[in-house]
């Protein structure tokens, strides 16, 4: 079965349904997610709103991108630090 991929907004949809009383078991059942995954959602998005988890996958994606120039830069200060120790 493919992977299905749910929105900030429908996540945040979820779970204020199941703050408003809803049974976890049947939101799961008519998502068509697992406990696991709701209870997932939970920790990540409980509590945000949708401009907020919007916000939040930004950063995400700022700080992947930043340790990736940080590994970069690191490699080739390695690399010339090694270029230099040949040399001298």
């Amino acid at each position: 079965m493919g992977r299905k991929r749910h929105t900030e907004e429908q996540i945040i949809t979820v779970l204020k349904q199941a703050e408003a009383g809803a049974k976890t078991a049947e939101l799961c059942r008519q998502q068509g997610i697992s406990e696991t995954t709701f209870y997932k959602w939970k920790a990540k998005f409980g509590g945000l709103t949708v401009s907020d988890a919007k916000r939040l996958k930004a950063l995400e994606q700022e700080n992947t991108r930043l340790k990736q120039l940080l590994a970069d830069a690191m490699l080739d200060n390695t690399a010339l630090k090694e270029l230099l120790r040949k040399n001298w």
